[in-house]
């Protein structure tokens, strides 16, 4: 079962599309829960949450430290960190699903996480910044907290989890993961307003 957290603060509108998004996915059963860490928003980002029956954790404390508590009040192996707005094309269930699979069969031999692709805009104008992404990618690009996080319960415990001294505690569990241990699925991510938000 996957757990998604959600770090929210005043984004009740980006908070929509994303959860909007996750019910296909927790009708067929592969998302057990989902966790919203709160940082006081003072919008109906919680009254969103609630009417979808989200898990709420509100509290001022860092970033980091809301996303360890998010951990430990969710119920799934898994976890998939989104930011508010986070939209993953269709088929991101069934790429996540094998990926949980193949990595479950592997179990601690071979400790990974797994980021969605950046989508690109459509249109012939969009070849240039596509194929410019592939590049990067290929010599080993840093992937994104926008692109999402998909970890094993067990991996994240075992790397510490999300840490309070950092000023960007996701970007910097993901260097602790390492590029090579940071899989990225055949499947899309597309985050709204495509502005970073302080959560």
């Amino acid at each position: 079962m996957l757990s998604v957290i959600i770090p929210t603060r005043d984004c009740e509108r980006a908070l929509v599309h994303t959860l909007a998004m996750l019910v296909s996915a927790s009708v067929s059963g592969l998302v057990g829960d989902v966790v919203i860490a709160d940082a006081g928003s003072r919008d109906d980002s919680g009254e969103i949450a609630d009417i979808a029956g989200c898990t709420l954790l509100v509290s001022a404390d860092p970033l980091g430290t809301r996303l360890r508590a998010a951990v430990a009040a969710a119920r799934g192996n898994w976890l998939l960190f989104l930011h508010p707005g986070a939209v993953l094309e269709s088929g991101w269930a069934e790429a996540a699903a094998r990926f949980i699979d193949e990595a479950d069969w592997l179990a601690a031999t071979d400790a990974r996480a797994a980021v969605f692709r950046k989508a690109q805009s459509g249109g012939e104008q969009a070849f240039l910044p596509a194929f410019a992404a592939l590049v990067r990618s290929a010599l080993g690009e840093r992937p994104l907290p926008q692109q999402g996080l998909l970890i094993s319960r067990g991996h994240y415990d075992v790397l510490g989890g999300h840490r309070d001294d950092s000023a960007d505690p996701e970007a910097e569990l993901m260097r602790r993961i390492g590029r090579r241990n940071l899989i990225r699925l055949d499947s899309t991510i597309t985050l709204l307003g495509d502005k970073p938000r302080k959560r």
